[in-house]
């Protein structure tokens, strides 16, 4: 109540700027959060579609009192029903695997040359382009399907800043009927939080 209060006070009574106020605020608290371990959490699913597509999804937070809060499960659900729509390949930018990165830049690349741009300005345009491809396979880059305005980043950063901990994705799988093959995607812990997973290879 207290933030929703300052929010509207730092835009003078104006109700969309003091959601913009609240949102940075989230961010920024996000951020401060960022480094502290996540070992809670909770596994949720998701049925799409008369049950052709279904989704697992792990999301950690600091304690098991936030993970049992209804907060912390309107956005693991919220997660899980975006990944069924949305269809992301990695959970991060991090977690892209090298051959991936290299065939889409190839392309890319290949794309710009042969439209006759310079070197220097296809390289540009390849950067351009590559920050697109991030954004429509790395869950944590995608628009929020109930919210295209926010980032699925920005919707985890506005818990962070309402919970008071840290939340993450650790792992999530998808699986779509008759599909030879499932998504299964994964980040590893970092090394402040232990675990055994194998490092997700990152994008060069």
């Amino acid at each position: 109540m207290m933030d929703c209060k300052q929010a509207l006070t730092e835009a003078k009574g104006n109700l969309e700027e003091a959601i913009v106020v609240l949102r940075k605020k989230g961010v920024s608290v996000a951020a401060k959060k960022a480094t502290r371990a996540t070992s809670e959490g909770s596994v949720a699913h998701y049925i799409h579609a008369g049950g052709k597509i279904g989704v697992l999804v792990e999301l950690n937070c600091e304690s098991d009192f936030v993970a049992r809060t209804e907060d912390f499960k309107e956005l693991v659900h919220d997660i899980a029903m975006h990944i069924a729509a949305s269809d992301p390949k990695f959970v991060r930018k991090e977690d892209v695997t090298p051959e991936a990165f290299e065939r889409e830049k190839d392309i890319y690349r290949a794309q710009a040359i042969a439209s006759g741009k310079p070197a220097n300005i296809a390289e540009k345009m390849v950067a351009g382009k590559m920050e697109k491809f991030y954004e429509e396979v790395c869950l944590i880059e995608q628009p929020f399907i109930k919210d295209q305005t926010i980032s699925i980043s920005q919707l985890i950063a506005a818990k962070i800043g309402k919970l008071g901990e840290n939340i993450s994705v650790r792992r999530f799988a998808r699986f779509k009927v008759g599909d030879v093959t499932a998504t299964v995607a994964f980040t590893s812990p970092r090394a402040d939080e232990g675990g055994d997973e194998p490092a997700a290879p990152a994008a060069k």
